[in-house]
């Protein structure tokens, strides 16, 4: 059973899949993240106070502006894997934060401030919000990994994150503060940023960034990401209780899926990640949810949600065997490449 609800949940959310099923995405949506084209593309765009850029991360789009200067710094890196920065493998951060602001699950969902809503703080991010919180270490993490590796290369000033209204406890504000609080996370960001620029040192006495392996810096990235969710995971449980049952038990288990999903080496690409996110649930979950039968989603909707709740709750009573057995399977590009081999076989099948 285990085994084959891994493969159903893999075959799922793999890109093969998506790439199908993209024709019936009617949202008509942009597909960057909303406000993308406004939010700052460089550091020197945000404020600097007391020789600091001052970045405020609980707003959407100071948030994105983090994201819109990790894509721009590291575009020419991925020049050879698509046009206009397509190919960049950052993409799915900022996507994932999107979604996450088009349907609502930044806001502060305990009822107690307008922060997120439309007749309030529209732009806010609350610290009641468990994916808000998530999202912080997937976002400010990356950047303070990327600004120590040296991505943006000499900054002349440092950065400070300005922190939120409440429980300053649960975040880092400089690389500085995270590197002395969470070493692991920031190193491990910090060497996928380090590839990066490997490969240009390699490529110096070339017109392009031809030594680039992608497969590898999709295994330092996905170690890094993973990293993250582990960390907050425990951290945020007590947002949890802010949301209804299913969309608390649709976040828990998204989370546990990231895992299946980082061992393919998935590429999280421009065209990919929003391939995907036709996938996801187009609003938050309520009381009486119920997948597959929820009428306003798509089926593909509804299965993604019931198939990833089962691949959880496989995973959780098999004592976490299911994910080191597909970990296992996964382990060499090799393997990784029958494994999207079967799973293609599977979709066309």
């Amino acid at each position: 059973f285990g085994v084959h609800a891994l493969l159903v949940v893999t075959v799922t959310l793999s890109p093969v899949t998506a790439a199908a099923w993209s024709e019936n995405d009617v949202t008509g949506e942009d597909d960057y993240p909303p406000l993308w084209d406004l939010a700052p593309g460089n550091l020197l765009d945000f404020p600097v106070k007391d020789n600091k850029i001052v970045i405020g991360v609980w707003n959407y789009q100071g948030r994105l502006g983090v994201y819109k200067s990790l894509l721009n710094a590291s575009a020419k890196y991925f020049d050879a894997f698509g046009p206009l920065n397509s190919g960049n493998i950052l993409w799915g951060l900022p996507l994932q934060h999107g979604w996450q602001f088009r349907t609502g699950r930044l806001a502060d969902h305990s009822g107690e401030t307008s922060c997120g809503y439309e007749n309030g703080e529209l732009l806010c991010q609350s610290v009641r919000s468990w994916w808000s919180c998530m999202n912080y270490y997937l976002a400010v993490i990356p950047f303070l990994g990327a600004v120590e590796a040296g991505l943006f290369g000499q900054l002349p000033y440092e950065v400070e994150i300005l922190p939120p209204e409440e429980r300053k406890d649960d975040f880092c504000y400089s690389v500085k503060d995270c590197w002395s609080r969470m070493p692991k996370l920031m190193d491990d960001w910090k060497a996928f940023f380090e590839y990066l620029l490997s490969t240009e040192h390699k490529a110096v006495s070339s017109a392009s960034f031809s030594s680039f392996e992608l497969d590898d810096a999709l295994g330092l990235m996905w170690k890094a990401h993973t990293a993250s969710i582990a960390y907050a995971l425990p951290k945020f449980q007590d947002r949890l209780k802010y949301l209804s049952d299913p969309e608390a038990n649709f976040g828990v288990a998204w989370a546990s899926g990231v895992d299946f999903i980082a061992a393919t080496h998935f590429s999280t690409d421009f065209l990919t990640t929003n391939d995907f996110q036709v996938f996801l649930p187009p609003r938050m979950l309520v009381d009486g949810d119920v997948p597959p039968t929820i009428s306003d989603f798509s089926p593909e909707q509804n299965k993604v949600l019931l198939t990833l709740r089962t691949l959880y709750k496989a995973n959780k009573s098999t004592g976490g065997l299911l994910l080191k057995l597909w970990q296992k399977a996964m382990s060499t590009e090799a393997g990784r490449e029958i494994g999207r081999n079967l799973l293609e076989s599977l979709v066309s099948s």
